[in-house]
């Protein structure tokens, strides 16, 4: 592809147009609210004495530790919080299902290794202090949207595993949702502005450039009206995995697909219960 065509994949910002981009902001924050408005929880928990990040624990029960889902949010590495990116928690609660919801450091303050690293410790916090907190460290389920999706990605591949001294199938399944599984198209793209990469690293942290290591169960959730980069990646790398379900949803472009995750009756918020609780 020339740079012309990568930006017109990738650029899914630029394809919204400011005013429905804006829209869909709005209710990133405003669903989130709303969702975990008077809920069970503890937001603000240093996961990562590193770094000093933080997470959310939404939905959690008064008896048997639930199973968790963790949202990784997107934004292309640059931009959004867990601030906004809990819309999910509610609907899950109701389903008997606590959510996780973790910070991390943005580019170009964090590098994408560094940002990697700090959603890893993140599963690895769930998994070591989760029963403190009403979670089940035995049944994790990560999700994320965007670069969230490819965040998704670097936790369910192997080799990482041990040298945070985890099980090497902690994450039980995943949801990775408009993801990016080979990053090297971004760095002809405007993105690599902020995360600086060059091929070779670029390469190192693409999932489907990766040792596989153990294939968790996955739905790889994308839009029908998503830019077509997103489009193509989950479309190679779902066969790649061999061990989950590709959905490609209708009406929905890269921005609200994932606001689905918090309605049941979505096709996508069905999916994730169902995902949840097979593991």
């Amino acid at each position: 592809m020339s740079d012309e065509e990568l930006d017109v994949a990738y650029n899914v910002r630029r394809k919204a147009g400011p005013e429905l981009f804006a829209r869909h902001m709005a209710r990133y924050r405003t669903e989130s609210e709303r969702a975990v408005d008077g809920l069970p929880g503890r937001p603000g928990i240093v996961y990562d004495e590193e770094s000093g990040e933080r997470l959310d624990v939404w939905g959690v029960g008064g008896g048997e530790p639930r199973p968790v889902f963790v949202y990784l949010h997107g934004g292309y590495w640059m931009a959004l919080s867990r601030d906004v990116s809990s819309f999910m928690a509610r609907m899950l609660h109701e389903q008997g299902i606590a959510t996780v919801v973790p910070d991390y450091t943005l580019a170009p303050k964090a590098t994408l290794e560094e940002i990697v690293r700090q959603v890893r410790a993140a599963v690895a916090w769930v998994h070591r202090r989760g029963g403190e907190h009403g979670l089940d460290p035995e049944r994790i389920v990560v999700g994320g949207s965007s670069a969230g999706g490819h965040l998704t990605g670097m936790t369910m591949v192997g080799g990482w595993q041990e040298r945070f001294g985890l099980p090497e199938d902690v994450v039980k399944a995943a949801m990775p949702v408009s993801g990016l599984f080979d990053i090297r198209p971004i760095t002809r793209i405007y993105v690599n502005e902020y995360v600086r990469l060059d091929l070779e690293r670029a390469a190192a942290l693409s999932p489907a450039l990766l040792p596989v290591g153990r294939r968790c169960p996955a739905v790889f959730v994308v839009a029908e009206n998503d830019g077509d980069g997103f489009l193509t990646q989950s479309r190679l790398f779902q066969p790649h995995w061999d061990a989950g379900d590709l959905m490609v949803v209708p009406d929905r472009d890269h921005f609200d697909v994932v606001l689905d995750l918090g309605d049941a009756e979505s096709a996508v918020g069905r999916a994730l219960v169902d995902l949840v609780r097979s593991v």
